[in-house]
């Protein structure tokens, strides 16, 4: 490895010798050579003299002043990653002026051109890719940017803060003053300028001040970011009420951008936004889009105070901004739509992205000890289980000290770049509590498993529950400690009843019992009848339990448990377990019949929770399906799951049908209410496409009959899975439609590439050369390649390793243009030891052939090797 690719540790933090108080960046933009000019106010902050490093890539140097003079070239070293000043003064003011290619940028980081358009994105390290800078997270500085462009192409600059001046400029050009009063880290910042449609609003905050808003998008989508503006001005009340937190600018713009690694970038009163997550409407847009929407257009507005206003001192504590802003997200989500609903979703998306992590080659801690490229660290790990820990932290000390904690985190670091301790302690302080056990689950990789066995005493009316928790070795940390873990306990009987027990003193029916040890036993008395446990109400704790329940304790939690996560728990336990042993070739006979009993009851219920009911109805994923198997076998696992679904299907056809053919709700909304609605709807397609090809006329009458983009979308998927000859015929259909829509498009790609069948390996291949497919496009790019490699399971570990060398070579190429994009392409490979020798020798044999590849970038050997490790 080159030097500036060894590994980054965090024990080898050291503060900044100089910071740079204030920032004026003197932009002129072109697409083949921008100028950038930035004059920065620098002052030595260390005990002694220091040489400044300043970091700065893919740029032409074209010269370096101190005090408006000249540095000589042996006061100085330039390299390919940046510039040293050896001796400068303690204060001073740095001139450096530079050139770069944003229309060569392909890799989407520091300035680049997408539609014509210019954008930056900043966030990690791309900074450094625009002008040399102190470019680490706890260089703070103020920021005043000056951008010049060419006025019919680029009527809209926008940067940070708010706008000052403007004006117009000789040769047809222009330009527009930013200033951003808060100090802020270069990851921060942002410039856009381009032709756009804005959408505008005013949003009134709670002192009274008016903030303009503004969503800029492309030509004639103006009315597709309404829902996004709206979303936005929910957030920002939502943050008023919910943690006390007022918007601090004049001015908040978001822009959408075709091209855009991630969902979304914080960057101060300016958000960059993938376009997937802005525009949406009726027509091209389903429930799970607006869904998106709204928790990203609330993430990122949540981010100016937990990221913004507080930063993280270093990449290491990256989970004190996002897994903190997760959690707001999701709770604001929860106050928007369905708690218990949205409670579910959370976990399956845990489940489905960061359980595998955990116990894969690529677990790591929510905060890591060491990184190549920080890029392969916006995980699952650090974003949703550093969510769910700030969800125990606020199970275990109530809504009253968290909030507490959470003000004094505010009074105390505002304008600060934080640790995670800095962060627990003000937790510490507000409830009073000793939090140095709590701290572990920072520090430790993998998912605790819990294991529970209860004993009940009819007799002496007490149920005594054993305990005990071990998390398995992960790479690096084949020790670990034992977690504080809480566990929200309730129990019911046999004819579903709650029952109010006693435990520590108090009698109630629900208690909230910590395991702080590897093993301890919890007495609950005053139990009058025996008892079915649920052990962990709401998800309390990001574990894997094994509670010993049979299957007719589950079903009566099905049927009866007041909590919904248990309920819809207990359904998938029932339906996880049938299909294992139905893989294994145990007879499955019965144990179908009665799970289609059951969800039989469900869909007779089903409007009084039409969005639970949906979730309840649907069979675990096959990627789940995969992770509960010690060595899977997804052909067989993805048989066993299809005939239980086609056992289901037999048994509540005309009621699956009738929910089928039913008129949907109008005018179409996309509340929560009618979501669940069609939730439900979509569901019992999905299910009917169980039937195999003679459900087409029934799927096919569900795609010609659609009244919105969510019908339209789930019963074309539904006709994919269900084998019919018709569904060629809708994909064209479909095509012709919207083939001028790039981001539905994408669903036109995703869902091909998510049927499971015989010819799925041609599909996939023909795809990968259709004219409108592009590794050069993120979205397109996630569309068919990440949806064939976490969807179509059975073709992605094809025993022959066709599935492997295409997810290998699909990302071998995108590394050669955006090496961050083609490592994140390589995460479907994290658990490829799990799988039978076969398919273990494929799956290395692929690997190994890309990191033999000539060129390769570090951020993808690092996931390589850290893959193969």
């Amino acid at each position: 490895m080159r030097d500036a690719d060894a590994a980054i540790r965090l024990t080898d933090y050291r503060p900044l010798d100089y910071v740079i108080d204030e920032i004026a960046l003197d932009v002129r933009l072109d697409p083949a050579a921008t100028r950038v000019i930035a004059r920065s106010q620098v002052r030595r902050v260390s005990a002694g003299p220091a040489p400044l490093r300043l970091l700065g890539e893919r740029q032409e140097l074209i010269s370096v002043r101190i005090g408006g003079v000249a540095v000589d070239a042996d006061a100085m070293a330039h390299d390919a990653h940046g510039l040293t000043l050896h001796a400068p003064p303690d204060a001073f003011v740095l001139e450096i002026e530079s050139v770069i290619a944003p229309k060569d940028n392909l890799a989407l980081e520091g300035l680049y051109v997408s539609s014509g358009r210019f954008c930056t994105q900043c966030e990690a390290e791309g900074f450094r890719k625009f002008t040399y800078a102190l470019d680490r997270p706890d260089s703070l500085s103020r920021y005043r940017v000056r951008i010049d462009a060419d006025k019919a192409s680029c009527p809209a600059l926008l940067s940070n803060g708010n706008l000052v001046e403007s004006g117009d400029l000789p040769d047809g050009r222009h330009y527009a003053v930013w200033s951003d009063p808060f100090p802020k880290p270069s990851y921060l910042f942002a410039l856009v300028a381009g032709a756009y449609d804005i959408a505008r609003d005013v949003f009134t905050t709670a002192s009274g001040r008016k903030v303009a808003l503004a969503v800029h998008v492309d030509a004639g989508d103006a009315p597709r970011a309404a829902y996004a503006l709206d979303a936005l001005k929910r957030s920002m009340r939502w943050d008023e009420i919910a943690f006390g937190r007022e918007y601090d600018l004049d001015i908040f713009n978001i822009v959408a951008v075709r091209d855009f690694n991630f969902g979304a970038m914080e960057n101060k009163g300016l958000n960059i936004f993938n376009a997937a997550y802005v525009l949406a409407d009726a027509d091209s847009a389903t429930d799970a889009d607006f869904e998106a929407i709204e928790s990203i257009v609330g993430h990122e507005y949540f981010h100016n105070w937990t990221g913004n206003r507080i930063t993280c001192r270093d990449w290491f504590q990256l989970s004190l901004k996002e897994g903190l802003t997760v959690f707001r997200d999701q709770e604001f989500s929860a106050d928007q739509r369905s708690r218990p609903v949205q409670r579910i979703k959370d976990v399956k998306r845990l489940r489905a992205r960061q359980f595998p992590e955990d116990a894969g080659p690529l677990a790591h801690a929510v905060r890591p000890q060491s990184y190549v490229k920080i890029d392969n660290f916006y995980t699952a790990t650090v974003y949703e289980k550093g969510a769910e820990i700030i969800r125990m932290l606020h199970t275990l000390l109530g809504a009253g000290p968290f909030r507490a904690g959470m003000d004094l985190y505010f009074e105390r670091h505002d304008g600060q770049a934080a640790t995670l301790e800095d962060f627990i302690a003000c937790f510490e302080q507000a409830a009073g509590a000793d939090l140095s056990a709590f701290f572990r689950w920072y520090d430790q990789a993998g998912t605790p498993h819990v294991t529970a066995r209860g004993t009940f005493d009819a007799a002496e009316k007490r149920y005594t529950l054993a305990l005990s928790q071990s998390t398995p070795a992960t790479q690096g940390q084949s020790e670990k400690s034992a977690l504080p873990i809480p566990l929200r306990i309730g129990l019911i009987d046999e004819l579903g009843a709650p029952l109010s027990v006693s435990f520590d003193g108090q009698t109630r029916d629900e208690h909230l019992v910590v395991l702080g040890s590897a093993r301890d036993t919890i007495v609950f008395e005053e139990v009058l009848r025996r008892p079915i446990p649920a052990l962990t109400r709401g998800f309390s704790a990001p574990i894997v339990l094994d509670d010993g329940l049979g299957v007719s304790d589950r079903f009566i939690q099905m049927a009866h448990e007041p909590d919904a996560f248990t309920r819809w728990e207990a359904g998938q336990r029932v339906m996880r377990e049938a299909i294992l042993a139905a893989a294994s070739d145990v007879s499955s006979e019965a144990a179908f019949g009665a799970i289609a009993n059951a969800l039989a009851q469900e869909l007779a219920q089903a409007d009084r929770d039409p969005a639970f009911a949906a979730l309840a109805l649907r069979a675990p994923d096959l990627a789940d399906l995969v992770q509960a198997s010690d060595t899977p076998d997804p052909d067989a696992l993805h048989g066993a799951r299809e005939a239980l679904r086609a056992a289901v299907e037999a048994a509540l056809r005309d009621p699956l049908i009738k929910r089928a053919q039913a008129p949907s709700p109008t005018p179409f909304s996309p509340d929560a209410a009618q979501a669940g609605q069609r939730a439900l709807k979509s569901v019992c397609l999905d299910l009917l496409a169980a039937r195999g090809p003679e459900a087409g006329e029934i799927l096919f009458s569900a795609f010609e009959n659609a009244t919105c983009m969510s019908e339209e979308a789930a019963s074309l998927d539904a006709l994919g899975q269900s084998g019919s000859d018709l569904f060629d015929a809708a994909l064209a259909r479909f095509f012709e439609t919207w083939q001028e829509r790039a981001l539905v498009i994408d669903k036109w790609f995703a869902v091909q590439a998510g049927v499971i069948g015989s010819n799925a390996r041609a599909r996939i291949e023909g795809l990968r050369t259709h004219p409108l497919f592009t590794l050069r496009n993120p979205n397109r790019a996630r569309a068919l390649v990440m949806s064939f490699a976490s969807r179509n399971l059975p073709a992605f570990h094809a025993r022959d390793g066709w599935g492997y060398r295409f997810l290998a070579q699909a990302a071998g190429e995108t590394d050669g243009f955006n090496p961050a994009l083609a490592a994140r392409l390589l995460t479907p490979f994290e658990g490829w030891r799990r799988f039978d020798a076969q398919r273990q020798a494929n799956a290395r044999a692929a690997l190994e052939g890309l990191r033999a590849q000539a060129g390769l970038s570090s951020n993808v050997a690092e996931m390589v090797d850290r893959t193969l490790s």
